[in-house]
């Protein structure tokens, strides 16, 4: 190399290394929603919450023990988060429907949208469990080392973690491997205390299935019929259970005289 063009080399090097650094565009948030309706005494990343505020991944919802928040998600699904209650929403991506919700405490209503992309997900996370549904109505609560699911529509799957445990007892749903698959009407609990037996998802008891339902509302015009319908569902579908149960019993027993020792009174024994 000449002379001149190391001169010159060197003079550019120069020029570039006393040029200020050219700005950084700022990093674009991730959008997830927004805050549809509030009970004061909620924050969003420890300010006051507000209604129509956007919401953008990995934000904080808590709630005081007087405080509510009901958020939107761009795809349409909505969380109504309960007083005393904190979430997380970690990830919310409409497009490729992957979502990642972690509680730490309280209690949250979930009204999922349905997945429908190649490995979309919708998934709820408390310190001893994973909820993934692909689309429904449940409840989650945490409180006392203790998850409560309860599913008011659709089918919700629950995973225990860090070797808590299943403790309610029923029959009527499936299982595969750790995960326990609860349906419509079914609650399950998952504790990190060691339960006397593995057991499985039970129905939800009116009075509790109505409570969580309270627990989690924010007010606004139609909610309470919405809610009324829920809890009418499920009691039709429990009758419905034991009527059947009473109309085989006595039919096994005999449903008129011809079947009785007595044929004369026609009563059984």
């Amino acid at each position: 190399m000449s002379l001149f063009k190391r001169f010159t080399a060197m003079a550019l090097c120069s020029l570039m290394t006393s040029l200020p650094a050219m700005p950084q565009p700022p990093a674009t948030s991730e959008v997830a929603g927004q805050i549809n309706a509030l009970i004061p005494a909620a924050t969003r990343n420890s300010q006051a919450a507000k209604v129509k505020e956007e919401l953008d991944w990995n934000d904080l919802l808590k709630t005081e023990n007087t405080g509510r928040i009901r958020a939107g998600l761009t795809d349409g699904s909505i969380l109504s988060v309960g007083s005393d209650s904190e979430l997380r929403i970690v990830r919310h991506d409409s497009a490729s429907q992957q979502t990642s919700l972690e509680m730490d405490f309280g209690k949250v209503r979930s009204q999922v949208v349905k997945v429908t992309k190649p490995g979309g997900k919708f998934e709820m996370k408390t310190p001893n469990a994973v909820i993934g549904v692909i689309g429904t109505d449940f409840y989650t609560a945490y409180q006392g080392n203790k998850t409560t699911v309860i599913c008011y529509k659709g089918q919700v799957s629950v995973t225990p973690l860090g070797g808590a445990h299943v403790i309610n007892d029923s029959e009527k749903s499936s299982s595969t491997s750790n995960a326990v698959t609860v349906s419509a009407g079914q609650m399950v609990e998952i504790t990190s205390e060691i339960p006397p037996s593995s057991l499985q998802p039970t129905n939800t008891p009116p009075n509790i299935l109505e409570a969580s339902l309270s627990s989690t509302a924010v007010k606004s015009e139609g909610s309470s019929a919405h809610q009324g319908h829920i809890v009418r569902n499920v009691l039709i579908a429990s009758g419905l259970a034991v009527g059947l149960g009473l109309g085989l019993y006595f039919g096994t027993r005999g449903g008129n005289g011809n079947n009785c020792k007595n044929p004369t009174t026609g009563v059984c024994p």
